[in-house]
């Protein structure tokens, strides 16, 4: 084998490597949402619409990640949490501009889910505040998706 083919096939290996990490990873984030949509599945039920566009990544322990989000007075939101991970333990809390916590009492954590419910007294930016606050990975896959009525 000349020099030339030795250099493609490493390079077609090395490609073919990192496609396969990169659908890796995408699947990790995608299971995320699909843990958030069934996060929502009995609100869905209650009447909420939940919307297409979605937030992820991936976090550390303790770390958090805050996503900026315009409600609207007399809507109500609830903001879904999921990782694929399952011994790991997720947040979300909802702030609005000022730094208060608004988010209602009925929010709720139960390990690798998470949702916060919020009726905003005005419309204006809030900040969805999502954290990883236990994980047994190294980094965990977090998706967010929301609803409203």
């Amino acid at each position: 084998m000349n020099r030339f083919a030795k250099v493609l096939l490493r390079s077609s290996s090395l490609l073919a490597a990192v496609i396969v990490m990169q659908r890796a990873a995408c699947a990790s984030v995608d299971d995320a949402q699909s843990f958030a949509l069934q996060a929502a599945e009995p609100y869905v039920k209650q009447g909420f619409q939940v919307r297409e566009d979605y937030w992820g990544g991936d976090l550390a322990s303790g770390e958090k990640k805050a996503v900026r989000q315009q409600l609207f007075k007399g809507n109500e939101y609830w903001f879904w949490l999921g990782t694929e991970v399952d011994r790991a333990k997720v947040s979300v809390h909802i702030y609005d501009s000022d730094g208060k916590l608004a988010e209602e009492p009925d929010s709720w954590e139960k390990g690798h889910f998470a949702a916060a419910h919020v009726v905003p007294k005005t419309t204006g930016s809030y900040f969805v505040i999502v954290s990883v606050e236990e994980s047994p990975e190294e980094r965990t896959h977090w998706a967010l998706v929301y609803g409203f009525r």
